[in-house]
């Protein structure tokens, strides 16, 4: 089948018909592209100690077999490690970006194409990713991956930012209450995608697509704060369908990707985006959580005068102690000269925030999602006229604001900046994100029902629970990659150990314990 048949219906604007059967979608599976991404896979593997050492430990006993993971998270080159080390331990896999600029189109041919195979005949895991997706290509892509050939589904999910879990649960719950997804009631342009992704899934699939999906799956494991959320909020709601592993607090994954990725990674995108000296400009990050303090030392890196903003007393007391500025956004919008996001909120800077701006004001989101910035105010300005939308190349655009002659630069479509402008973080940090995810994989494929029981198989059945992964492990992950630099660990004693009140081989912190 492919998208010219003319008989087959297209999903809303992609060209694409909605049960493609597709093997995969990618931008380019040139010899070049294929080549170029499996190079720079195989130097991303030498610097992912976490990831190789899981593959020496379980490769041959392939503790994966049997499970089918699809997966929701950005296709990046460091991505392409997780998904082959995924393969490497047992695994079926197919793929999607979980954003719609953070494709790396190098790194999703390689994929396709595998270690062992050509362009001509890929060997790989099917992906459905490519940068600059719109919306609804974004939907299908989704869609794509979660439809598995010749079986009902994945019976495990690895999301990051919960897109892939929303999809299925929402499925699951229209078809429950034989109700028809209305695009038509929502102003949200990415909900009425999905709405309408789950309408033609109705239309085409009958009542029970999702239905006879849902029971088999096992568990997902998530990686960031806003998917975290979700799961928490329907664990408390009574709608999980099954168990949840929170990736995103364990500490291997929360202080390196956050702090230590973004200190990276944030001046990396906006240099490269607009190749403006940073240093000396006023900087405001608003939020100094995890992903805000690793946003405020790149920042610093580059000598920029950085303040903050923060609703939350601790965080402020402590930007406070680093000798920031704890300030309000409106208190000093006229005066920054570089604006970053990095809350998991939305509408922290309105259109109305932009228009207040200095001339060429540069605006970026290293949060989540595309609404931390107010996205929408701008285009509904641009449908009134009062803006000018200009691209100087993909993903940076000025916003010229007619009425004051004033203009803003922003980066990604609010959307995240060190993926949409840059490579994302550096592979080290990703070692230890996905390390974690490795590690939930298993433990999910191996115990799921240990944390509860799918609802839709047995109903009624313990109640899923959203855990993160125990102390022990965290501290393998860290140990795993200790070697990288060069560590020497202290050994306690036995004595020195009980008079703390730990064992020899940890862990050595408590639960509550903050790094």
């Amino acid at each position: 089948m492919t998208a010219n048949t003319p008989d087959v219906p297209m999903f809303m604007d992609t060209g694409l018909p909605l049960f493609a059967g597709f093997p995969h979608k990618v931008a380019d599976l040139s010899n070049k592209s294929v080549t170029f991404g499996r190079k720079e896979i195989d130097l991303a593997l030498h610097e992912m100690p976490g990831l190789a050492a899981l593959r020496e430990e379980y490769g041959d006993s392939k503790p994966l077999k049997g499970a089918r993971i699809m997966g929701s998270l950005h296709m990046t080159i460091q991505t392409a490690v997780l998904i082959e080390t995924l393969v490497h331990l047992g695994a079926e896999v197919r793929w999607v970006s979980c954003n719609i600029f953070s494709t790396q189109d190098h790194a999703a041919a390689a994929t396709v194409v595998g270690p062992t195979g050509t362009p001509e005949d890929p060997k790989g895991v099917p992906v459905y990713a490519w940068k600059g997706e719109t919306l609804a290509e974004y939907w299908w892509c989704t869609l794509q991956a979660l439809d598995w050939p010749g079986q009902t589904g994945p019976n495990l999910i690895l999301d990051d930012g919960g897109d892939a879990t929303m999809l299925l649960h929402l499925g699951y719950e229209f078809e429950q209450r034989g109700e028809m997804p209305d695009p038509s009631t929502t102003d949200n342009a990415e909900f009425k995608c999905v709405l309408s992704i789950l309408r033609d899934v109705r239309k085409a699939k009958g009542d029970r697509y999702w239905t006879e999906m849902a029971p088999h799956v096992r568990g997902v494991s998530e990686e960031t704060t806003t998917g975290v959320h979700r799961l928490y909020e329907r664990a408390k709601a009574g709608t999980l369908l099954f168990p949840a592993i929170n990736v995103n607090d364990s500490v291997t994954k929360s202080k390196f990707d956050n702090v230590y990725g973004c200190r990276h990674s944030l001046v990396d995108a906006i240099m490269r985006a607009t190749d403006v000296q940073i240093a000396g400009k006023k900087a405001l990050v608003l939020g100094y959580g995890d992903v805000g303090k690793g946003s405020v030392q790149s920042l610093q890196g580059q000598y920029a005068r950085v303040a903050i903003t923060e609703i939350d007393p601790i965080c402020a007391l402590q930007a406070c102690m680093m000798g920031l500025d704890v300030v309000t956004l409106d208190d000093v919008v006229e005066s920054t000269d570089i604006f970053v996001t990095a809350t998991g909120n939305f509408n922290l800077i309105t259109a109305e925030h932009m228009k207040r701006m200095k001339h060429n004001a540069i605006v970026c989101n290293i949060g989540h999602f595309d609404n931390e910035i107010e996205i929408a105010g701008l285009e509904a300005m641009l449908a009134r006229g009062e803006v000018e939308k200009i691209e100087i190349k993909p993903q940076v655009h000025e916003w010229h604001f007619k009425e004051t002659g004033r203009s803003i630069i922003m980066l990604a479509e609010g959307r995240l900046v060190n993926l949409g402008c840059a490579t994302g973080h550096p592979s080290l940090v990703m070692s230890a994100s996905f390390t974690n995810q490795t590690i939930a994989q298993l433990e999910l494929h191996k115990n799921a029902e240990t944390y509860g029981v799918n609802q839709v198989a047995q109903p009624g059945g313990k109640a899923p629970e959203v855990i993160t992964l125990p102390k022990h492990l965290d501290e393998k992950v860290a140990r795993l990659h200790l070697g990288r630099f060069g560590a020497q660990l202290t050994q306690l004693t036995p004595e020195q150990a009980k008079y703390i009140g730990v064992k020899v081989e940890g862990p050595y912190k408590p639960d509550h314990y903050r790094y």
